[in-house]
């Protein structure tokens, strides 16, 4: 499996609900590093993955959606508990319709998965991996 990863980062403010979060259920911000992972089985007809620079700005674009805003006050986040899981799982899936909309190129098409990772501190990190096709 061939792979590129890219990285950008965001800053965000959220709360969350329930007992289990504990000092997190009040107000607190958020820097993340997000590391985005483009896989394939196989490399397109230039011999890569996916094209680097439009693979960091369609992240970038994923990003700046919600990048410096309070989670807690955002439409689409409206009664969900943005948790650094559900945050890699959202911008993975913005991802996958980047490359459906072909906003990373034709040869994007070929990507069989996406990982993303956001890494909370240098020692606390959650991800997210979905398949793009259907392997066979």
């Amino acid at each position: 499996m061939f792979s590129i990863t890219v990285r950008d980062h965001v800053m965000i403010a959220h709360s969350f609900r329930g007992e289990v979060f504990g000092p997190a259920q009040r107000l607190h911000g958020a820097t993340f590093v997000v590391d985005a992972t483009f896989k394939r089985t196989e490399l397109d007809s230039d011999n890569i993955v996916v094209d680097i620079g439009l693979a960091t700005q369609e992240l970038n674009k994923v990003l700046a959606a919600f990048n410096y805003r309070n989670l807690d006050e955002e439409p689409q986040f409206a009664g969900i508990n943005t948790s650094t899981e559900w945050l890699a799982k959202h911008i993975a899936d913005q991802l996958a319709d980047k490359i459906s909309e072909g906003a990373l190129g034709e040869g994007a098409h070929g990507i069989d998965a996406i990982a993303v990772t956001l890494h909370e501190s240098h020692v606390a990190w959650a991800g997210y991996e979905r398949a793009l096709r259907p392997s066979g």
